[in-house]
Formats: C-alpha cells, sequence, structure tokens
C-alpha cells in the first residue's frame, strides 16, 4: 500500500493529475452538493497552476498542487498529529514549492502530517528527512492508498460512502477520460446532466463530447 515509507506504487505527476481528475468528475456527477464530495479539482487555481484536494469531512485531507515545476501534496489525518508538524516533514521541499504552496494560507501547512513531492528531474516521489518515531504511522496510507487501483477503490468507496450502487463500465469510463456525454452522466446518477454539471466540468477541466 502506498505510504511515505513506501512510495514505488504513487503514480507519476501526470498520471495524478488525471487520477484526481476523474475523482472530482466522479464524485460531482454522484453528489450534487459540493460540500458533501470528498475529491474537488480545480484546473484553473492559478496561472500555470492546478489545485487537488480531499477533505472528509471530519478533518482529514490533502492538497495537491500541479506546476509546470512538478507536483507536491501535503496530508493532514487527526489521529497521526501531535500538534507539530515532525522535524524533516517540509524542512526540505524544494524551493520551487515555496511561495505557491508551503507559504499559500489556503493550505494550511500548519496541519500537515506528511508531504511528498516530485520535479520533472526526480525519477521517483521524495519526502524529507523527517525526524519521527518509527512506530507512529503519518496517515499516508490511509490518503494515499486511492490512487493505487484506483477505480475499484474509488467504486467501493463510493458505494459504501454514498450509499448506492455505480456502473463499473461507466466508473472505469471516467477514468479512461472518456469525453462526457448526458448518456454517460446518466449511467451513474440518472438525476444529473451536462448542463446541471457545466460549472464543475469547467472547473474541473476534463473533457466533455
Amino acid at each position: 500500500m502506498i505510504s511515505t515509507r513506501h512510495l514505488e506504487s504513487m503514480p507519476d505527476r501526470d498520471t495524478l493529475e488525471s487520477l484526481s481528475q476523474s475523482l472530482a468528475m466522479l464524485d460531482a456527477i454522484i453528489m450534487p452538493e459540493w460540500e458533501l464530495r470528498y475529491y474537488s479539482f480545480n484546473s484553473k487555481w492559478s496561472k500555470g497552476e492546478k489545485m487537488a484536494s480531499m477533505q472528509n469531512g471530519s478533518g482529514d485531507g490533502y492538497f495537491a498542487l500541479f506546476s509546470k515545476e512538478g507536483a507536491i501534496l501535503k496530508g493532514f489525518v487527526q489521529q497521526a498529529w501531535e500538534g507539530e508538524v515532525y522535524p524533516g516533514v517540509l524542512d526540505n521541499v524544494p524551493e520551487v514549492f515555496l511561495d505557491n504552496f508551503i507559504n499559500e494560507p489556503a493550505f494550511s501547512m500548519e496541519s500537515t502530517s506528511f508531504c511528498v513531492w516530485r520535479l520533472p528531474t526526480d525519477s521517483s516521489w521524495q519526502v524529507g528527512n523527517i525526524d519521527m518515531p518509527s512506530d507512529l504511522d503519518d496517515g499516508s496510507s490511509k490518503l494515499l492508498s486511492i490512487f493505487e487501483d484506483t477505480p475499484t477503490r474509488y467504486k467501493n468507496w463510493a458505494e459504501q460512502y454514498y450509499e448506492i450502487v455505480l456502473p463499473q463500465t461507466e466508473v472505469l469510463a471516467i477514468f479512461q477520460h472518456r469525453p462526457l456525454s448526458n448518456e454517460l452522466i446518466q449511467a451513474i446518477n440518472p438525476d444529473n446532466s451536462l448542463e446541471d454539471l457545466a460549472e464543475d466540468i469547467l472547473e474541473i477541466g476534463y473533457p466533455k463530447n
């Protein structure tokens, strides 16, 4: 399972961005009320930057930033929190992420359990030289596990969380970034449509027919 101690299965930067868009699009199709969704994606966060997030409504969640400089993701899990950011979690973050991520108030960096990043020159995801007890769980496996076998994990999670049954073929189509159509949307949620989702589609940057 993906965690800060096992990042070899973490998708590369472009795949992570694509998966994040699909997660947000599926949540938007299933749940019209934004505040009740887990996953979101803003393709126009800032010039040349995109932002993904997950919030579970109980304080746990992550923010991820995508730009030409690479990608960075920070997570927060209440049960892993002991009142301060452990030394090393943020100390080694590359300078290119300081202004647009580390010092960005919207990302609440003072509440950070873990952080990972990847520059275009990196062959894998990176973490800091963390001074943390070896028996302490930083919560990364809880938040990052969605990025391993994502279609299946999301379908299983969403069916339980939203108390619905999801069609496997259409869920997979969203993760394959097939263009949206009313037929595809309504196979997932008969009460939604391209017109209803117009603002979400624009914000997420997901393709449509």
